[in-house]
């Protein structure tokens, strides 16, 4: 007899502390232009990666273009550029093409980013590579795939949005027990949109739902203090600073076209067309 559908995970999430993130959301994006300026930068975004990526793009991407998109990962652009100097793009660019190749079927979701995973050493050194398959395949197709980053969840070291707004009065002795796969994400997603739509959001879900995880892990960083992610994060200048880094969105200044992405020599990578985001 055949097995039936696997069992969904249940996802026991604090509508309080989701209520507490959207305020948050509302009232540090108010003085930026409102969180609809905020959407909408998301939404160029995206837009990039479907433009470089999108129609089978990605099988002719060339290492620049590549470049440009790095520039919009944060945990990606830091590292990028010393493993482009010891290594050809052309394995990664392999690895890119098996990673969105047949994207259309997300029951293959899992194994395709576990097959681009394991052309890369199993090590903290290269634990980007899951955020950078996570974020070409979610910004190449936002309706598809949910933000499967490791700051939205990660099983092994028990750690991201999700531990944040799980519901337990003693979270932080629970080893929440669901696994960081494509189901778990979409089921994620869900439960977020079912939150939105009650709130009064009906349209560009994704990016809501990207922002709202921007904050909610802002939050868990800034309760961190300095010592927390030193190299990744400088003193909040605003309240949505750290949001608008784990988004990628500081990652390029539109007037002079530089960006964080250095490369190997120090140098910052120069984005061909610098009002890209503008």
């Amino acid at each position: 007899m055949d097995a039936g559908p696997a069992e969904r995970p249940a996802l026991d999430l604090s509508g309080e502390r989701l209520s507490a993130a959207m305020e948050a959301v509302i009232r540090g994006a108010e003085p930026q232009g409102g969180v609809e300026r905020w959407v909408s930068a998301i939404h160029l975004k995206a837009s990039l990666f479907d433009e470089m990526l999108g129609q089978e793009r990605f099988r002719n991407l060339s290492e620049t273009d590549f470049k440009a998109l790095c520039v919009f990962i944060a945990p990606v652009r830091r590292r990028i550029g010393g493993w482009l100097e010891g290594n050809a793009f052309a394995g990664l660019q392999a690895g890119i093409v098996e990673l969105l190749d047949g994207s259309q079927d997300t029951t293959t979701a899992d194994a395709r980013v576990a097959a681009f995973c394991a052309r890369f050493p199993a090590d903290r050194k290269h634990r980007w590579v899951r955020d950078l398959a996570a974020e070409l395949l979610h910004f190449s197709r936002p309706e598809q795939y949910p933000l499967m980053a490791r700051w939205v969840w990660d099983a092994k070291a028990n750690t991201g949005v999700l531990r944040e707004i799980w519901f337990h009065p003693d979270v932080d002795r629970l080893r929440i027990p669901v696994p960081d796969d494509y189901e778990t994400f979409l089921v994620l997603r869900e439960e977020l949109s079912q939150f939105l739509s009650k709130n009064g959001v009906f349209r560009d879900m994704p990016f809501y739902i990207d922002l709202l995880f921007a904050e909610i892990y802002a939050e868990y960083i800034s309760a961190q203090g300095g010592s927390y992610l030193r190299t990744d994060f400088s003193s909040a200048e605003d309240p949505m600073q750290y949001a608008r880094r784990m988004l990628g969105l500081d990652g390029l200044d539109t007037e002079t076209g530089r960006t964080r992405l250095k490369l190997i020599d120090g140098e910052a990578f120069v984005l061909s067309d610098p009002k890209l985001l503008n």
